[in-house]
């Protein structure tokens, strides 16, 4: 269960001013479709953050318990300094029409955009730490449903109303403990 909330919380907490989030707010704003955008971003995350995950349990395997505990760690740290860097969608990731529907749109946009992002090497190492594939994929695909939902339903308002700097400091701070975590098991 704790594998399951952490996942669920950072992940959450880490969508915030994503560029991902971003993208669920221009998809919304474009389309005015927010089931098919809604389910493009479910489908998408449960792709990426399964093959995440799978590569976070896979590296168990490959190191010695030590090893990993310093992999982990370090990992950790780096996300904590790349919380505090926001993101910014680029022009060019603006979808031009939906050539092929707004749901395979939101699914090939949004798994393309969550290539490297932050919360697909948060759910590799989250696999990696927790070694419950399951409840790290369940826990992050929530936190990104959780963070770009009501960007989808609510639109620009929402992004008025928080505080993206707090969010990713306390984010980072997170990263940070996790990281302490790491260490001392």
């Amino acid at each position: 269960m704790e594998a399951f909330l952490v996942s669920t919380g950072l992940v959450a907490l880490a969508e915030m001013g994503d560029k991902t989030q971003l993208l669920s707010l221009v998809l919304a704003a474009r389309f005015r479709k927010p089931w098919p955008i809604v389910w493009g971003i479910l489908v998408a995350t449960l792709v990426n953050h399964a093959m995440a995950g799978a590569v976070g349990s896979f590296i168990t395997t490959l190191l010695s318990p030590e090893v990993l505990r310093w992999v982990l760690a370090a990992s950790f740290l780096a996300m904590a300094v790349w919380m505090l860097i926001p993101d910014k969608l680029d022009e060019d990731e603006q979808p031009k029409s939906p050539k092929y529907g707004v749901f395979a749109t939101t699914v090939v946009l949004f798994f393309l955009a969550e290539m490297g992002d932050k919360t697909q090497i948060a759910t590799v190492a989250l696999a990696a730490r927790y070694q419950e594939l399951a409840s790290v994929v369940a826990g992050t695909t929530l936190g990104m449903m959780i963070a770009n939902v009501p960007v989808v339903f609510l639109g620009e308002r929402i992004t008025r109303l928080v505080p993206l700097h707090w969010v990713h400091r306390i984010c980072a701070v997170i990263f940070v403990g996790l990281a302490v975590a790491a260490l001392l098991w």
